[in-house]
């Protein structure tokens, strides 16, 4: 029995050497993980390492245990018992025999299919067959992402446009949105002055406010133009990222892709309230709003405000300054002069 066994183990040994003199590849299961790799039964035991187990590092090499494989001899010595088998060096063979037949279709507009490969914060890079492409954030979609994970998993199977290829370098940008018409193409017919509309805010910044009306198209309210009552100093004021608003057309710039809207527009403009309700003569009362050096605001109707000039306080005093009279809340009586 003795004998037998050692005669198997001498004619795997003769097997594999002659498969390393002609290059050829030996099949083994993979049988345990050992330290710096894995153990594989070829006949005789070889080892894996690590670094040859794929293309890239293999955080769970548990998982190829009992898998049936193709391997290359990269090392080889009968006296020392030592194997050393690679798998990095086939997968490698392949991939490149996969992007030869890539480039041969590979150029600006053509569309291919591809396997997400991983995953950045700025877009993912997408396996088109043996070379790479990044997929940037802003070709993914038309509307507003915050996160290429909004769209796409890693091993997601999707259809790609060549934005350009750099044969030089290697270098593929591809875009997903190209695919789908630019939503920009028909906002002419879509979007025109004074209508009113409904959209979301999607981001907010010191002088106003972007409002997504579709996919792909935002309009913004410019911070003078989210009220008639108050001056914002701040949009987040008034609004909130996510919050439904209704807004008019302002103005659409088709050239620059910009839609100005107003907030303040969708209610009654409250000076078109002043001039049907007061008229120069009448007398009103009101109270004060500010205090400055010239004079004094005086509230007349929500968001409208009335100027008594310094000089127009009194017919008998002389008036350094109007704090020296008044203090803000203080009603007082006053009669309109000019609207």
């Amino acid at each position: 029995l003795l004998s037998k066994d050692k005669a198997e183990i001498i004619r795997a040994w003769d097997e594999i050497s002659a498969a390393c003199e002609k290059d050829q590849l030996v099949e083994g299961t993979v049988i345990a993980k050992v330290k710096g790799g894995l153990s594989v039964d070829i006949g005789v035991k070889a080892f894996l390492p690590g670094s040859q187990v794929d293309l890239r590092p293999v955080r769970n090499l548990e998982k190829l245990l009992g898998q049936v494989l193709q391997f290359k001899i990269i090392k080889f010595n009968k006296k020392r018992g030592n194997i050393v088998l690679s798998r990095r060096v086939l997968l490698e063979q392949d991939r490149e025999r996969l992007r030869s037949e890539t480039l041969k279709s590979l150029e600006a507009g053509s569309v291919m299919a591809g396997i997400v490969k991983n995953i950045t914060d700025y877009g993912a890079f997408i396996d088109l067959g043996g070379i790479d492409g990044l997929l940037h954030i802003t070709d993914m979609s038309w509307g507003r992402l915050n996160s290429p994970a909004e769209v796409l998993n890693v091993g997601d199977e999707i259809q790609v446009k060549v934005l350009s290829y750099d044969a030089g370098t290697h270098r593929v940008s591809l875009g997903l949105k190209q695919l789908q018409s630019d939503p920009w193409v028909k906002v002419a017919e879509r979007y025109n002055p004074n209508q009113r509309l409904k959209g979301k805010v999607v981001s907010l910044t010191d002088y106003g406010a972007f409002v997504e009306l579709e996919p792909g198209v935002e309009g913004l309210i410019h911070v003078t133009e989210m009220t008639w009552n108050r001056r914002v100093k701040h949009p987040s004021k008034l609004v909130a990222i996510g919050d439904e608003v209704e807004v008019v057309v302002l103005a659409v710039d088709l050239e620059n892709h910009r839609i100005s809207l107003g907030m303040k527009q969708t209610e009654p403009n409250p000076w078109e309230l002043v001039l049907e309700k007061y008229q120069v003569g009448d007398v009103i009362r009101g109270k004060i709003r500010n205090i400055t050096d010239f004079g004094v605001f005086v509230g007349i109707e929500e968001g409208v405000d009335g100027l008594i000039h310094v000089s127009d306080i009194s017919w008998t005093e002389r008036i350094k300054h109007p704090q020296d009279l008044y203090k803000k809340g203080d009603e007082v009586e006053a009669k309109v002069l000019q609207i």
